[in-house]
């Protein structure tokens, strides 16, 4: 039965036997692959968000101070609302694209994210970046521009870019593991995003939630059955971590006292030497 109001091809999902069947591939080093994640991620987000501060500075303190009227507080307040705007219109445009685009026409580049990925990209990655030209042109026509709609421009480019930057940690980052992101995912609302998210993958609801940061939401509006299998993943996945946590722990105990151990050893084969050369036969 289709719980989500939208026909959805299980079989889509299901891995391609036929592909590179037989042939040995050579193993990925994903450590390697998550710390180049982690550095792009996070020198793009200084580099964002130092510009876009640099501009929100010269938009409208060094023009204001240009025409000698002071900031203009109906531009401030246009850029304020667009910002947050744009943002929140993103999350609503990424969730009718994911729906009605990427799992119909767009299909053959997002099929990539639903299947395990074999190297550091995969096509599903060029959704990341489509929306860059876009928030450019806003921003830079808000940049050079005076009034009320420039400044509204201005702020729907930073809009967008801010949820770009989210995306990336919450959903590249937290929910898919492509690269560590700290205090983030101990945020418990972020908690449950990731599992909602996770929910969308295992197709149980016909693809709900197609959003991201809305995402518990649109499973709220299920009911309490996708209430409760959001609850039960939240806590599943609390208890893993908890575990792998104290697994770590104990694995560097027990390095520890290997190494203290082996000094020991270490020690007491250099006494025995000593002592053999201060008592030469």
């Amino acid at each position: 039965s289709s719980k989500g109001g939208r026909k959805f091809n299980k079989d889509a999902y299901r891995p391609n036997p036929s592909s590179d069947s037989g042939k040995s591939k050579p193993a990925r080093n994903t450590r390697q692959e998550k710390d180049s994640y982690q550095v792009a991620a996070f020198l793009s987000t200084f580099g964002l968000v130092s510009a876009a501060t640099l501009a929100t500075y010269f938009r409208f303190e060094m023009h204001a101070a240009t025409e000698g009227t002071g900031v203009a507080a109906e531009e401030l307040l246009a850029s304020l609302m667009l910002t947050a705007g744009g943002a929140v219109g993103m999350e609503m445009w990424a969730r009718w694209a994911h729906r009605e685009l990427w799992h119909d026409a767009w299909w053959n580049y997002h099929e990539s994210h639903h299947r395990p990925r074999e190297g550091m990209f995969e096509a599903n990655d060029i959704f990341a970046v489509i929306n860059a030209p876009v928030a450019m042109a806003l921003t830079a026509y808000g940049f050079l521009h005076e009034g009320i709609f420039a400044g509204a421009c201005f702020g729907a480019g930073l809009g967008i870019t801010l949820f770009g930057i989210g995306y990336m940690f919450v959903h590249d980052g937290l929910v898919h593991r492509r690269f560590p992101v700290g205090p983030i995912a101990d945020v418990p609302y972020m908690k449950r995003v990731a599992a909602a998210h996770t929910l969308h993958h295992a197709e149980k609801y016909n693809g709900v939630p197609w959003g991201l940061f809305l995402g518990p939401q649109e499973l709220e509006e299920l009911g309490p059955e996708a209430m409760e299998d959001l609850d039960k993943l939240v806590m599943s996945r609390d208890k893993f971590l908890a575990l792998k946590s104290q697994v770590q722990q104990a694995e560097a105990s027990a390095k520890s006292q290997r190494d203290i151990q082996r000094l020991v050893q270490e020690a007491a084969v250099a006494e025995k030497k000593a002592k053999d050369a201060a008592n030469p036969k």
